[in-house]
């Protein structure tokens, strides 16, 4: 009798990201920035008073975003979240001394929210989780994760990078990724239209959902449009265990 062979780890395709600042720059952001340039646009503000909530960081990265609302902002705490390992592991290097408010956390995005059933006021994805992550499988979790009226605010590319227009169906390009020995790779993107963005809130749980563009401060690859989107967690779903599995019927997607 014979074993299977486990599969090999995928490799860490964010591998790469975000080193080159992290040995110049240090700092928690004094402002948090919701469009793709990082330089232009409103800031936390628009998110309300953050006093005693709960939030969580949907694909932290570096967790400099979350660094920011932690040290600037009256948050109970904030889960930074990211399945990278090379991410959290400079993220605990730049910020693991604003423990316990900042909670930095190594676990694959989907499988943290529906572990977490109506445990955070707000959640966010700031060009994270919600563009690498099947919408989906990502809004649903997210939707659990939330209690009844909770936010959800998405910072996502309003076209392509190339100036292609989003996708008008539920589905991802590939993009071109390193792995960490820097052969090339891809990896999935999902830049959809605003009208995609909107139905796949609605079906998984999500009202008074808005959208708007952020135009980029200047021209150029790092001037691509921000589409920003926020929803609110509906007060009527049913207890997440039968959520989930009417939502598995109606889509066919798991939850």
């Amino acid at each position: 009798m014979t074993s299977a062979t486990p599969a090999a780890p995928a490799p860490d395709l964010w591998h790469h990201y975000g080193r080159s600042r992290a040995r110049t720059d240090r700092t928690v952001p004094e402002r948090l920035f919701w469009t793709w340039g990082q330089d232009s646009g409103p800031g936390a503000e628009l998110l309300g008073d953050l006093t005693g909530a709960r939030v969580i960081d949907l694909g932290a990265g570096s967790g400099r975003q979350a660094a920011h609302l932690a040290v600037h902002h009256r948050v109970d705490h904030i889960d930074a979240v990211d399945a990278s390992a090379a991410q959290h592991a400079m993220a605990r290097d730049l910020y693991g001394h604003l423990t316990p408010r900042l909670r930095l956390i190594h676990v694959d995005v989907t499988d943290h929210l529906r572990a977490s059933p109506a445990t955070y006021d707000l959640a966010y994805s700031l060009f994270g989780a919600a563009c690498f992550t099947d919408p989906a499988v990502l809004l649903p979790a997210a939707a659990v994760a939330l209690r009844p009226g909770g936010q959800l605010v998405v910072a996502t590319l309003a076209h392509y990078l190339t100036g292609r227009p989003p996708a008008a169906d539920l589905r991802a390009a590939d993009i071109p990724a390193k792995q960490p020995d820097g052969t090339a790779a891809t990896m999935p993107r999902w830049v959809l239209d605003t009208h995609v963005w909107t139905k796949a809130l609605d079906n998984a749980g999500f009202t008074s959902i808005t959208a708007e563009q952020l135009p980029a401060a200047a021209p150029g690859h790092r001037g691509a449009n921000t589409l920003l989107l926020r929803a609110i967690r509906r007060t009527d779903l049913a207890p997440p265990g039968d959520w989930c599995a009417d939502q598995e019927a109606r889509t066919g997607q798991a939850c």
